[in-house]
């Protein structure tokens, strides 16, 4: 069997700390609660113009080749729009990584970590199994927890201003 190269903007490899890492496509259940979660940002995000939302794949370049990542979805304020160029060159205001089973570590702990040290101000990891978000924001140079639910309840944004998600709706099939 022959393997064929694609073109760049199909290229699901990540640059983490200097290294390639090359995930497989995700599964049904991540992408509903991409779609579902991207669906409540978005529409809020647009109603009130504060900026824009992104899915992956797209190369989010923090450090050119040290850390190009692609979190499942970002969202970037309407004044730090400079930084959406071909890709996302810079820090978003807000990432989000849908955790899976083969992506915990990375989700939870390198990317975490990745996103704490250039200054992300919010880190969003979602657990599908779980069913539950986690909402991290930027305490100066760390992140610290500032809403956490699991199976019911509701989180807020504090960097998508009035930005409220019912985790009903985001897990929903």
């Amino acid at each position: 069997m022959e393997t064929l190269a694609l073109q760049r903007d199909l290229d699901l490899t990540e640059i983490i700390n200097g290294e390639e890492v090359v995930s497989p496509s995700p599964f049904s259940k991540h992408q509903s609660v991409v779609l579902n979660l991207t669906e409540i940002i978005h529409r809020h995000v647009k109603m009130n113009r504060l900026g824009k939302v992104h899915i992956s794949p797209l190369d989010v370049i923090l450090e050119e080749g040290t850390n190009r990542l692609q979190p499942d979805i970002l969202f970037i304020r309407k004044e730090n729009m400079a930084i959406d160029q071909d890709w996302i060159r810079g820090v978003p205001d807000m990432v989000c990584e849908i955790v899976s089973s083969s992506s915990y570590e990375y989700d939870t702990e390198v990317k975490k970590s990745i996103y704490e040290k250039y200054g992300v101000p919010e880190y969003w990891i979602v657990m599908p199994e779980l069913k539950t978000i986690e909402i991290f924001t930027l305490d100066v140079v760390k992140y610290k927890l500032l809403k956490v639910a699991a199976f019911e309840g509701v989180v807020t944004s504090k960097v998508i201003e009035g930005l409220q998600v019912s985790i009903k709706d985001v897990f929903e099939d």
